[in-house]
């Protein structure tokens, strides 16, 4: 199950004693604390803390103290400013904690994002649970042809079935295995941060996950693409979802100029101011690779 009970009573006894504070407050992010939200098959994210809101941005950006006169639509106008000509530190001034529960090698993938605070669950310390990661039918694909780190054709009738039951007998045999070592029945037993290499990548493991809002922005950008692996893929895609409760014009804005925006070259620039001015652009005469071309014109449609 995605928490355990002690998890759950946990989160329970945070939720029912509210506390006063001083400091701004995000009322989106307000409803959120402490819920975990599913993903995956035992997975999920939950909001530990976090510090700063819209105006927070607009705040740093400013180098002001309080709101003074401006107004929301004035505040939403500096942010989107910010967004689109890139300035970076306004949005450092919001953090948020998060507490993830994933597979160990989604971990891997995630950790090289190296501008967080990370502090994970020591298998070394304590023994790790029964749960792997099994995906679903729908997500059994062979390898792309034209994306070496990706995915193509599902895999379907036999050949499905097959590598699915080998996952899973893959996983109960090296959990058992593991729980044979450390077992001290008879033995001393194995030390747990030995015993932990024999198991496998898809085994969960969990964090606490502090960022910044800029580093965040950056991690979703590439995480909750379309073109990401689909299994950080969704955890970026719930977190997505608490940014926008969080932040919401800072959120719009990068949804507009980072998700559903795009980066021209000057070549890929040129080649737009000819296209306008009625000239049949092509390959050959855009001055751009074969990869950068079908990449442009993927662009601009």
């Amino acid at each position: 199950m995605p928490l355990s009970p002690e998890q759950q009573a946990e989160i329970d006894d945070l939720r029912a004693r509210p506390q006063p504070t001083l400091r701004s407050t995000a009322p989106g992010m307000e409803g959120h604390l402490y819920t975990a939200y599913p993903v995956l098959d035992h997975g999920f994210v939950r909001v530990v803390d976090y510090m700063g809101d819209d105006a927070a941005i607009c705040q740093a950006a400013r180098v002001s103290y309080g709101k003074g006169t401006k107004s929301v639509s004035n505040d939403e106008g500096l942010i989107r400013y910010l967004m689109r000509h890139w300035h970076s530190t306004p949005f450092e001034m919001c953090e948020i904690k998060l507490h993830v529960k994933l597979p160990v090698f989604v971990a891997r993938q995630w950790i090289r994002h190296r501008t967080a605070n990370v502090n994970e669950y020591s298998a070394r310390y304590s023994i790790l649970d029964r749960e792997f990661y099994i995906p679903a039918p729908e997500h059994v694909a062979a390898q792309s042809t034209v994306n070496n780190q990706g995915r193509g054709e599902l895999l379907e009738g036999a050949e499905a079935a097959r590598v699915l039951e080998i996952l899973k007998a893959d996983s109960a045999r090296a959990y058992d295995n593991y729980e044979a070592m450390i077992s001290q029945d008879g033995q001393q037993g194995l030390a747990r941060e030995l015993a932990r290499m024999n198991l496998p990548a898809n085994i969960y493991t969990q964090w606490y996950w502090k960022v910044d809002l800029h580093n965040l922005f950056h991690f979703l950008r590439l995480r909750a693409d379309a073109h990401a692996q689909y299994e950080i893929r969704v955890y970026a895609e719930e977190i997505c979802k608490l940014v926008a409760d969080w932040v919401p014009f800072a959120y719009r804005a990068f949804e507009d100029y980072r998700m559903g925006g795009a980066t021209l070259s000057a070549t890929a620039l040129d080649c737009i101011r000819r296209m306008v001015k009625g000239e049949e652009v092509t390959q050959e005469t855009s001055g751009m690779s074969k990869g950068e071309w079908r990449e442009f014109m993927q662009v601009v449609g």
